[in-house]
């Protein structure tokens, strides 16, 4: 007998029993909806932390003091509490003849303070910074003006607020030009309205204050290193180009070794992180993360495979005399097994093709819930989940069509 000829009995079998084959489906449908719908969820995560990354500036190296092993009982070197980043140590990484990949630079302070109204006050993140700082981290005014080299120099008491300070304090004035705040109870006047850009990785990037840098040291956070200069939370490096990171990255270390008196042998007190080092973090993270979602959702599938093997050992047994009546007109062993096989695999494809439309559905819903979040399905979610259903549909169905082959026909015919 050809396989075409078991496949239409096989499907002849399962549309007899249609309830029966379609609850039977619903594990598959319900797992490899799961696991495409999870699968998704985890490779948006990866593109949205990719896009965030890419929002806060192209080419860009973050410079903090103190190294980062040390946070997790790294090897000894330089304390994190006695390590620490200056002005001058900005405006010698700023240097084009001793950092010629560098295309600009942005010392930043930045602290949490309480901004305040005559009627309102909120809880926001306060970054100082310099004129470059637009570039930068590509984020400029969208109303007013941005911070120049006028202000820094007067250290001007003067402010640019993020979208969210602006609903917080100014619900009724979008554009609050002119108006004046306080920062921990110290006058500034708002030049400015930042460029909406949303929540990230980092918070709510919307929820910040910008104010030169010369002010928020003098001003507000007064804080001197061991030679008197003032103090920066981080130095933020845009390198010439991509191709550019590893040289500027390399000229940064050089030259802020050398501002440190670090000798050959010492650990650095510093450390230099691009966007590509963060990213591969956060990939590393997302990629398990994915991985552990898809296993918990394929726990489903192999539920649904035995609910296959279930089914297909109760089919085996109704239809006990069938196997023997036909065994007893010529059919072979291998086509005995081969109907059986066919109606297991059938059943667990045709329910794979159903739930990757389930999938699809679950993770355009899931985008729908989620602001400013897409799931991405991808062919690898469909494939792995469609082929795994097919397969578990083989393994879970070789059981039962073994069986039904291996029966006795003149004991099947005098089976009651």
């Amino acid at each position: 007998m050809s396989i075409w000829e078991s496949m239409r009995l096989a499907l002849r079998a399962l549309a007899a029993n249609k309830l029966r084959a379609a609850l039977t489906m619903l594990g598959i449908v319900i797992g490899v909806g799961a696991v495409i719908t999870l699968m998704s969820v985890g490779e948006g995560v990866s593109v949205y932390i990719a896009t965030q990354f890419q929002g806060v500036g192209s080419n860009l190296l973050f410079v903090i003091p103190g190294r980062l092993d040390q946070a997790s009982g790294g090897p000894p070197g330089a304390s994190m509490s006695t390590a620490e980043l200056t002005d001058g140590d900005a405006a010698a990484v700023s240097d084009p003849v001793r950092a010629p990949d560098i295309a600009g630079v942005a010392p930043q302070l930045f602290r949490t303070a309480v901004v305040a109204t005559a009627k309102r006050d909120s809880t926001a993140d306060v970054i100082g910074s310099t004129p470059d700082f637009a570039t930068v981290r590509n984020w400029y005014a969208e109303v007013g003006r941005f911070i120049d080299q006028e202000d820094m120099n007067s250290r001007a008491r003067v402010a640019l607020l993020g979208r969210s300070v602006v609903d917080t304090l100014f619900p009724e004035n979008p554009y609050p030009l002119d108006q004046s705040i306080r920062i921990n109870g110290v006058p500034f006047r708002v030049i400015g309205v930042l460029e909406e850009k949303g929540g990230s990785q980092f918070g709510d990037q919307d929820n910040t204050v910008l104010i030169p840098l010369t002010t928020a040291q003098s001003r507000l956070f007064t804080s001197r290193s061991r030679t008197g200069e003032y103090r920066v939370s981080a130095i933020m490096v845009q390198a010439a180009s991509e191709e550019a990171m590893d040289a500027a990255a390399e000229q940064v270390r050089v030259i802020l070794r050398d501002r440190h008196n670090i000798a050959f042998s010492d650990e650095d007190d510093f450390s230099v992180i691009s966007q590509s080092d963060l990213l591969d973090v956060f990939g590393q993270v997302t990629g398990v993360l994915t991985v552990f979602l898809g296993a918990i959702a394929g726990i489903s599938l192999l539920v649904g495979g035995i609910g296959i093997m279930n089914i297909m050992l109760v089919s085996v047994t109704e239809r006990t005399r069938e196997i023997g009546l036909r065994k007893a007109v010529g059919a072979r062993r291998r086509d005995v097994l081969w109907q059986f096989l066919i109606e297991a695999v059938t059943l667990a494809v045709v329910g794979g093709v159903l739930g990757i439309l389930l999938g699809v559905f679950g993770a355009e819903l899931i985008s729908r819930l989620i602001d400013d979040f897409s799931a991405v399905v991808t062919a690898q979610a469909v494939l792995l989940a469609t082929g795994f259903s097919a397969a578990v549909g083989l393994f879970f169905g070789i059981y039962p069509a073994r069986r039904a082959s291996l029966l006795n026909p003149i004991d099947a015919l005098r089976y009651e």
